[in-house]
């Protein structure tokens, strides 16, 4: 029993000093770090693509149809209708119509609380829902090279491991390393570079999301605090000639009395 144990002590004593095996240990590496990057460009696409389909939804196509709607809008603010206004935007998921509902639903607050509320909520659900997932497709884009990096520092340990082996060097083992180097590296690369130009695209149309979002609501603004202070008018009349009434009621009481 003793004889086995110190038989396989001095297997493994002459393995070690032999040096790892780093031929088979690169090929896995080399299949894990390309399946990473497989993975990590499946996860920047998909990225992209809900970015840019979330901006799409939210924006209404060019500042024409806007406008259109915002006429439907102020047709309703002027003649007082806010259940009008609520109609035309109930359904409609871009951010325009959400917000010009959320501000008609919260009309009792004053103009000056809705702007603040209306603001806020644009800043919160739209702007930041964008910034969080554009987020992903940044740290996609500085992963790939890192993972690329890593390739080529797996790929260049094997290729030095063969050239310092003492024995004759196997040039198929040899490029097989270096390959694995470039290769990381460049699929690093062309999976970054090419996010970097649709971050840049995207980041375009947010802006132009955001001008156009900001326009509409300024527009807004200006027919719904007319729209408020008429009701408020209307109010004041109302409840004055209920009070007026209510008052002539009382004399004519007292003086049939």
């Amino acid at each position: 029993m003793s004889n086995l144990f110190y038989g396989h002590l001095y297997h493994g004593a002459t393995l070690l000093a032999a040096g790892p095996d780093l031929s088979k240990l690169n090929e896995y590496v080399g299949y894990i770090i390309y399946a990473v990057l497989g993975m990590v460009a499946l996860w920047g696409a998909f990225c992209v693509v809900i970015v840019w389909r979330r901006v799409a939804h939210t924006r209404f196509r060019d500042e024409d149809q806007q406008a259109d709607f915002l006429d439907g809008i102020d047709d309703c603010l002027e003649a007082g209708d806010f259940d009008g206004v609520a109609e035309l935007c109930e359904g409609d998921r871009r951010a325009m119509p959400q917000l010009a509902l959320l501000a008609v639903g919260n009309r009792e607050l004053g103009y000056a609380k809705v702007r603040r509320l209306v603001a806020d909520r644009f800043g919160r659900d739209v702007l930041a829902d964008l910034e969080y997932r554009l987020s992903w497709v940044s740290t996609v884009i500085k992963t790939a090279p890192m993972v690329g990096l890593l390739g080529t520092v797996i790929g260049m340990m094997g290729a030095f491991h063969t050239l310092s082996s003492g024995q004759k060097v196997d040039s198929a083992m040899l490029a097989g390393d270096i390959q694995l180097a470039l290769i990381t590296t460049a699929c690093g690369l062309a999976i970054a570079i090419p996010l970097v130009f649709c971050t840049a695209a995207i980041n375009v149309r947010i802006r132009k999301m955001e001008d156009l979002v900001g326009f509409g609501l300024t527009r807004f603004f200006e027919s719904f605090k007319d729209a408020l202070a008429a009701a408020t008018q209307s109010k004041s009349q109302t409840q004055a000639k209920a009070k007026a009434a209510a008052s002539r009621t009382a004399a004519s009481s007292v003086a049939g009395k």
